[in-house]
């Protein structure tokens, strides 16, 4: 099973590939990853376009970080041909944004591009995903690289079609669709999405588990990523032989 399966790893909210050489625990598997297109502002077309990827893949697992995990969700909820298992990291099945301030920024982020999108939006949006963890990384990280990461990675037209994708997202009445095995991987401190995101998909998923990464935040895909893909590659030699048996 290992050999054929594929590991797909989806995108987070910035859209840019996973950088696969840092998941050094999972070299071992075949895995591939894509950029997210700019122009698409619902999750379902989002699935859609991630289950393009896959059509060649007869034994696949998706990899979902944060934005990526709920398009993850989306697609399994369909319970698409090949697909063995599910890891969300960071994820959520409804919008986690309950914060009137936060809800204000979003609102306002299509208003706003070019210099006031790089330098007001951004910022503040990374200064959400940040963590007291972030510097203790295998790779320190901070609010300034999320910042620097996006302005690279992201246009202010994939910015504001994302956040139109989540405004209204709600899978939670449907989680119960999903029938393969299911890690949900949860930071410790996690300032954006909170802690309700992950009892939410550990209850709506039967038979999911979760592991809480200690002093890890949002972005520990990118500060922890040797510990990240090892809790991956743990779960998966364990759900995956626990299918064939």
């Amino acid at each position: 099973m290992k050999n054929l399966t594929t590991l797909v790893m989806v995108p987070c909210f910035a859209g840019a590939p996973w950088n696969l050489e840092q998941m050094s625990y999972l070299r071992d598997w075949p895995m591939r990853t894509f950029r997210l297109p700019d122009d698409l502002n619902d999750l379902e077309k989002l699935s859609d376009f991630v289950l393009e990827q896959v059509t060649d893949l007869e034994s696949y697992v998706l990899v979902g970080d944060s934005f990526g995990a709920v398009i993850s969700i989306a697609l399994a909820t369909r319970r698409p041909r090949g697909l063995q298992a599910l890891v969300l990291s960071g994820g959520f099945a409804k919008n986690p944004i309950t914060s009137p301030i936060l809800k204000t920024l979003a609102a306002l982020a299509p208003l706003f591009p070019g210099f006031s999108y790089r330098e007001l939006t951004l910022r503040a949006h990374a200064a959400n995903l940040r963590s007291v963890f972030d510097s203790e990384g295998e790779i320190p990280w901070s609010a300034a690289k999320t910042r620097e990461f996006f302005a690279k990675e992201t246009p202010h037209r994939a910015y504001v079609n994302r956040i139109k994708s989540i405004e209204k997202s709600d899978y939670s009445n449907v989680l119960s669709r999903i029938n393969v095995p299911t890690l949900i991987l949860t930071p410790e401190e996690d300032r954006l999405i909170g802690k309700e995101a992950a009892r939410i998909m550990l209850k709506g998923i039967a038979g999911s588990s979760e592991v809480v990464m200690p002093r890890t935040g949002h972005m520990f895909r990118f500060s922890h990523p040797g510990a990240y893909s090892k809790q991956v590659r743990d779960f998966l030699e364990s759900a995956l032989l626990h299918r064939e048996q």
